[in-house]
């Protein structure tokens, strides 16, 4: 038999009832489930019609009207219903119950609702009873110092044993990680907001009691490193306490503030696992720190002692991930910000290598200037004479190169040309033309022998790499020519002892025509 609850005009189908079979009794959560969601329907309440005409309860959920007031188990709800199913319409048949008729049998029955006042009901008659909790004991983070200072003095700082008994006590690592760290560095626990050693028992085996040496700091770092693999959520703490010693970095002696640089270099060098470069590095560069000249210390010590077993590479690597590769110089003073002074005193340190570096990409952010000007003028078709002004006001402000310059004017003559995919004709008469146009600007740069013949190496790498230039590189050597960009010299120099080995048999084949008249040219002057 279909059991049915009727609300409104919407029967819904709760479950199966027969006689003598109990396995299809709607369950009571279903009841009043369907209840409570067409209370809810209908904005919250539940209206429901007593025992006596004209009485009506309050929203909330079916409870006993005697005991404790919990709601109906499902077998006496079940069973209620059921019961007068089968009394009333015998086996088989659907049958529908209204709210009216569902009120008068629970509470014939014995149940009734419970009154509630809230949003969410409340079963009335009922002891509520405080919910237990985990009790949070007060921190205490001089007793976990202590304890953590006594194993290093009971085993005389010898760190493998040290780690053995910290991996042996029940201390709460979770709770007081950034204690641990102090303990570690310092000796002991420090006083909030400041790095002054507060009260409590100190060992005298911390990072900062060692010796400023790589081979006294290095067993501390394995020591953490040990630490972190069996608990690695402490190296949140670890960033913690390093970021502020670091940010307090004024506040050490010269010696300790070698010793942390020595330490933060061997951290890294060790990679410990989960140590973020950017916490570190971010935490130095404070106004008041770097106009003192402690950051600048600070990062030449750590460059020294990252570098013994580490490449530039490595280093350049690094210092990307903590965002510091563009701001080498902010760890210097206002007063010595500048690559003169970079170079000065890295080069005095012995760090040729990184000077290099800088020297080179502060070459590479000048050549690259230079081109966005150039490129600009070029496009917008700027008087020549104005061109090369700029580009010769570059080359003075930036110290670059002529042979780089040579290199620069042509690419940035060719990405201003207007290529086409389909019409190979259009691309060399695009590419002469631009030749012709603009040749007083390579002409003006082009002073020498050496940089003609750099210029047509340049000419033959772009040829070689390009497939739309493979067969214009005659022409364009021609044109040249004919523009007094480049002198005879230079080309039979190039034909003869050319050295560079790109495509040149191809071109040196597409040239001999022209070089053969160059030459009967020669003999009849």
């Amino acid at each position: 038999m279909r059991f049915y609850l009727q609300f409104e005009r919407n029967p819904r189908f709760v479950g199966w009832t027969s006689e003598g079979c109990e396995g299809g009794k709607p369950r009571a959560a279903e009841s009043f489930d369907l209840l409570a969601a067409d209370a809810r329907r209908r904005e919250g309440e539940i209206s429901l019609v007593g025992p006596r005409e004209g009485t009506r309860a309050r929203r909330g959920f079916l409870g006993r009207r005697t005991g404790e007031g919990r709601k109906p188990r499902a077998a006496e709800a079940s069973d209620l219903l059921a019961a007068d199913a089968r009394r009333r319409r015998g086996r088989n048949k659907p049958f529908f119950l209204t709210l009216h008729e569902i009120a008068t049998k629970i509470f014939s029955a014995g149940f009734g609702f419970a009154h509630c006042g809230g949003l969410f009901p409340q079963v009335f008659g009922t002891r509520i009873k405080t919910r237990k909790r985990n009790i949070a004991a007060p921190l205490d983070p001089a007793a976990f110092a202590d304890a953590v200072v006594l194993i290093y003095l009971e085993n005389a700082g010898d760190l493998e044993l040290v780690v053995k008994n910290v991996e042996a006590s029940d201390l709460n690592f979770s709770r007081y990680g950034d204690t641990f760290f102090e303990v570690v560095f310092t000796g002991g626990r420090t006083q909030p907001g400041t790095i002054k050693p507060d009260e409590g028992e100190r060992h005298p085996y911390s990072v900062l009691d060692c010796q400023p040496k790589r081979e006294a700091i290095l067993p501390s770092v394995l020591y953490i490193q040990k630490i972190l693999r069996r608990k690695p959520f402490l190296i949140k703490n670890l960033e913690n306490v390093m970021q502020k010693f670091l940010q307090s970095l004024e506040l050490f002696e010269e010696n300790e503030r070698q010793k942390l640089a020595i330490f933060t270099a061997l951290a890294f060098s060790q990679k410990l696992s989960g140590l973020q470069p950017e916490t570190v590095f971010q935490s130095l560069l404070k106004d008041n720190l770097v106009a003192k000249g402690i950051v600048l210390s600070f990062v030449t010590v750590f460059f020294k002692e990252y570098l013994v077993e580490n490449s530039l590479d490595d280093l350049i690597l690094l210092l990307k991930r903590g965002k510091m590769d563009d701001k080498l110089l902010d760890c210097f003073p206002i007063a010595r910000r500048s690559a003169e002074c970079f170079s000065e005193h890295f080069t005095k340190e012995g760090l040729l290598a990184l000077v290099e570096y800088n020297e080179k990409k502060i070459f590479e952010v000048k050549l690259k200037e230079m081109k966005t000007a150039l490129t600009t003028q070029i496009a917008e078709e700027t008087d020549i004479s104005e061109v090369i002004q700029t580009a010769k006001q570059h080359v003075k402000d930036a110290n670059l190169p002529d042979i780089e310059v040579v290199r620069i004017l042509w690419d940035m003559l060719m990405d201003a040309v207007q290529w086409s995919s389909k019409n190979q004709q259009q691309n060399a008469n695009s590419v002469l033309r631009q030749v012709k146009t603009w040749s007083g600007l390579l002409n003006a740069f082009c002073t020498s022998g050496k940089l003609e013949l750099e210029l047509m190496y340049k000419v033959q790498i772009q040829c070689y790499e390009d497939a739309k230039l493979m067969k214009l590189f005659p022409d364009i050597i021609r044109s040249l020519y004919e523009q007094d960009v480049l002198a005879e010299d230079s080309i039979l120099l190039w034909f003869r002892k050319g050295s560079n080995p790109k495509g040149r048999q191809t071109f040196v084949k597409a040239l001999e025509s022209f070089v053969n008249w160059l030459e009967e040219a020669e003999e009849e002057e």
